[in-house]
């Protein structure tokens, strides 16, 4: 069955095009253009004030829905994962957080089911190989140092679907684990790191053979400063020379909208990635969860770490999804349109090698669109062309 979709496309090759269609049968984009140009004119729909899309693709997600990757069970995993792709994002990395091995391997094999049945792209392991004096809203009784073995342990009970690792710059046998990554087509990030601006930089050059991703830049990292530049000041570099792709959680809570700006008008959007690290309370209300083996309280839709004596904690990842970060991105940052779609589609699907078959508009890609209205509400979601998966 073919359908059509019209309205203003963005994510196209050739640009934004204001009045544009979108035809697809059999999972797959047939014809993208301008409306003027489409050859069957009488089967065009009513244009309305709708955007059109590519899917949305998130590379740093641990859940939502009150389901966390890192905690739940298949069924849980499920529901979280089919609540990101109702909201947009048709592409998802599951995340999980630094936790003792046995929990990881029970993990990674729970989510292995959900990238082998195509509800997941991958699963991303953020730690345990992190650094402690940055650990964020991570167990730091679970960060361990760097370990070959562990992580081919892990790599085996995912069944060869973990596609990223967060792993600190400063970690024990870095090299060895860097190779390893690189022979099982793991994408390298590098993130909650306490390391200075030389070591990063050696890191980012040991790893020149391929991708290569910041976690969360400027959140689990000290900050930027003049005389101690850091890991941000390294990896924004790595960025400018087309090294490295940073992430950003522009969701409101964990970057000032002036810092999402700058980072866009230094590296430009095919060096970011904009990312939810969304957790279980992702589209629930204020409440009580968990991230991994740490409790989170949630209120006024921020997550930190819950606190004996009530005192703000850690933050502990998003409650929003991509399409919220996405919206805050062009309407606060002030990001112009195209440029936040492409460090939320193109950008993270080349990071992950599907450059060409998803985050594109474009003949012959899988049919993954999200169709908005002009304040980028959702309205509709097609994945593999079949609108409301």
């Amino acid at each position: 069955m073919t359908d059509i979709v019209r309205g203003h496309l963005v994510g196209t090759p050739s640009g934004e095009i204001g009045d544009g269609v979108v035809e697809f049968a059999d999972g797959r984009i047939r014809w993208v253009g301008a409306t003027a140009d489409y050859p069957a004119p009488e089967r065009l729909p009513e244009l309305r004030a709708e955007l059109v899309l590519p899917g949305l693709i998130d590379l740093h997600c641990h859940g939502a829905a009150g389901f966390g990757f890192p905690n739940a069970d298949a069924a849980g995993a499920r529901v979280a994962a089919a609540h990101h792709r109702r909201h947009g994002t048709t592409g998802l990395l599951g995340s999980l957080v630094s936790a003792r091995p046995e929990v990881l391997v029970e993990q990674a094999a729970v989510l292995a089911d959900l990238v082998e049945d195509g509800e997941l792209l991958g699963v991303h392991l953020e730690g345990p190989f992190l650094n402690a004096v940055r650990c964020g809203a991570q167990d730091p009784a679970a960060i361990v140092p760097g370990d070959p073995a562990l992580f081919e342990r892990v790599l085996a009970a995912a069944r060869g679907t973990v596609r990223s690792m967060t792993l600190a710059p400063e970690t024990a046998h870095f090299d060895a684990l860097l190779a390893a990554m690189r022979h099982h087509g793991v994408l390298p990030s590098l993130g909650h790191t306490d390391a200075d601006a030389a070591t990063t930089t050696a890191r980012i050059r040991a790893a020149a053979n391929g991708p290569l991703t910041a976690t969360h830049l400027f959140n689990g990292m000290p900050a930027l400063h003049h005389r101690s530049p850091g890991p941000v000041a390294a990896c924004l570099a790595a960025a400018g020379r087309g090294e490295m792709v940073v992430e950003l959680i522009a969701d409101g809570v964990h970057l000032a909208p002036e810092t999402v700006a700058m980072v866009f008008d230094t590296v430009g959007p095919d060096r970011i990635a904009l990312v939810s690290d969304a957790m279980a309370a992702a589209g629930m209300p204020d409440g009580d969860y968990r991230l991994g083996a740490l409790d989170v309280r949630v209120r006024d839709r921020i997550a930190r770490l819950a606190t004996e004596d009530e005192s703000p904690g850690a933050i502990a990842g998003g409650t929003a999804r991509l399409v919220d970060v996405l919206r805050w991105t062009v309407r606060v940052a002030g990001v112009a349109l195209s440029d936040a779609v492409t460090a939320a589609t193109r950008t993270p699907a080349r990071m992950l090698g599907l450059d060409g078959e998803r985050g594109t508009l474009t003949v012959g890609a899988r049919a993954d669109l999200l169709v908005t209205d002009q304040s980028l509400q959702p309205r509709r979601v097609f994945v593999a062309g079949t609108e409301g998966t």
